[in-house]
């Protein structure tokens, strides 16, 4: 190793960083960042609260380090969109996958919406850094395949808001949803086919 390098994370290292980052996003998506207490982040993640400190100072670096995990999670369906797949597939394959980690990571969705809501102070940087550059950038393949006749034309930036908004309900708002559509009722499965209509129909040219 030289001098410059970085000690590489032991297993066990690794595996404690993780059970603390699972451990933070029970106490935060329960309590918020005001009312998670560093106590409850050790007792979620089975540590002590000195060897939760070992890793992370406090708990606003706790938080910052896993919103900035959750973003890039977020991201990596839109960085997946292949510019020279067939348009309208692309579209729908990244609505689907939004709605499946609406379904696979609720409580990381519920903790993204509610950092958000508060202005988003932890991640001013990083929403103005890597989310507007691969917005921007898909925004261009939006436009380019709408310019050739590919897709309809609809503004490219609130066509991505409304997929954002309508795939991540069934996570934030999963109790109300339940609650309307009743006992017996899948509301991915269902969300899943209306969403698959609704953009087909309207960026079918």
């Amino acid at each position: 190793m030289t001098e410059t390098s970085m000690p590489q994370m032991t297993r066990i290292q690794q595996k404690n960083r993780e059970l603390i980052l699972n451990g933070a996003l029970e106490a935060f998506s329960a309590n918020g960042l005001r009312g998670a207490t560093i106590d409850q982040i050790a007792r979620a993640a089975g540590l002590s609260k000195p060897n939760v400190l070992y890793y992370f100072g406090s708990k606003d670096e706790i938080h910052k380090a896993l919103l900035t995990t959750l973003l890039e999670m977020w991201l990596a369906p839109m960085r997946q969109i292949d510019p020279k797949g067939e348009p309208l597939a692309e579209v729908l394959r990244y609505v689907q996958a939004k709605l499946a980690m609406s379904q696979d990571y609720p409580r990381e969705s519920r903790l993204f919406a509610h950092e958000i809501l508060q202005g988003a102070p932890h991640l001013t940087e990083i929403l103005g850094g890597d989310l507007r550059q691969i917005v921007d950038r898909t925004v261009a393949v939006l436009e380019g395949w709408m310019d050739r006749g590919l897709l309809a034309r609809v503004e490219p930036r609130h066509l991505i808001f409304s997929i954002w908004s309508m795939t991540q309900h069934y996570a934030d708002f999963e109790t109300q949803v339940r609650a309307v559509l009743g006992d017996g009722r899948d509301p991915v499965a269902e969300g899943a086919a209306f969403l698959d209509d609704l953009y087909r129909k309207l960026l079918t040219p």
